[in-house]
């Protein structure tokens, strides 16, 4: 099995999208890219923008080779309804349209739907569902919070197995915080765990500190009770300038275990570059982005 995360926040945008091969199967999952339109009071940064250009190209190119198309939410960081060419001819699993959804979710799944309408080869509705493709088994958990309650609606989470390796995309759930979360990564038992983290960035404001230890918590319970060799941990956490010292208690029980634990940028061999987290020392450095940005993008 090949995992490539195409797009994240530890590459410099939002975003989950992850390429994975078998030798049944290519997948691409949430094929989408977005920037935060506030941090600190600033917009998007130029490099900021320059980056996310880069990266939709990245998914438009894998989005060509994938047989199947994953919409884990329709949250704009994790589907795009303005390329509906995407999915043409492709089978797409998508996220219930209907049950288990919240308003703004429910309305532009409808929206979407209407988008890509006569495109793809298949539509399935994911949720809780099983399926096989040659040896390589994709299976969805049920509707779970996207976050610790329904507010932002649901998502689901993803495995795919290939009958040697068992990787586990886990969506937008914030944590895990909430147990059913946990129950899915459990009972799939991965080898590899993509992990978006908890929404520490916004501790004390829209993510509680009993939710950032019980992730915690559960995280040392999964590396205790599965076969997990590495946890790719980004998206969401990596909006936090203090992730490393927040995870601090994960880093030692991983490393009991023999467990890597790193950013998808580390996972593909870059550094990590958090562009969101670092807006407030872009705009100082570089106010003038169309001159100083890109003297110090040639450097």
């Amino acid at each position: 099995m090949k995992i490539i995360p195409l797009a994240a926040d530890s590459f410099g945008t939002r975003s989950m999208a992850c390429f994975v091969s078998t030798k049944d199967v290519d997948i691409l999952i949430d094929p989408s890219v977005s920037l935060g339109p506030l941090r600190y009071n600033k917009p998007p940064h130029a490099r900021e923008i320059k980056r996310m250009n880069e990266h939709w190209n990245a998914i438009k190119k894998y989005a060509k080779k994938a047989d199947i198309l994953i919409i884990t939410h329709y949250h704009y960081d994790h589907h795009n309804p303005e390329y509906p060419e995407m999915y043409k001819g492709k089978i797409v699993f998508l996220k219930l349209p209907l049950e288990n959804i919240n308003k703004s979710q429910k309305k532009r799944a409808a929206y979407f739907l209407e988008k890509i309408k006569g495109l793809p080869k298949q539509i399935e509705y994911s949720d809780g569902r099983e399926f096989k493709f040659g040896k390589t088994k994709l299976a969805f958990s049920k509707e779970t919070f996207h976050g610790t309650n329904d507010k932002l609606g649901y998502v689901t989470e993803v495995l795919v197995d290939d009958g040697k390796e068992r990787f586990v995309h886990t969506s937008d759930i914030e944590g895990p915080a909430v147990q059913n979360q946990v129950d899915f990564i459990l009972k799939a038992n991965p080898n590899t765990l993509y992990l978006d983290g908890p929404l520490s960035y916004m501790l004390g404001f829209r993510y509680s500190q009993s939710d950032l230890n019980k992730s915690i918590d559960n995280l040392i319970k999964i590396f205790s009770k599965t076969k997990i060799k590495t946890l790719i941990v980004d998206h969401h956490f990596l909006r936090d300038i203090r992730w490393k010292e927040r995870f601090e208690k994960v880093f030692k029980a991983a490393e009991k275990k023999k467990i890597k634990v790193m950013t998808a940028a580390e996972f593909v061999g870059n550094k990590i570059e958090m562009l969101e987290a670092n807006r407030n020392v872009l705009w100082k450095q570089f106010p003038d982005e169309k001159t100083k940005l890109g003297k110090a993008l040639e450097e």
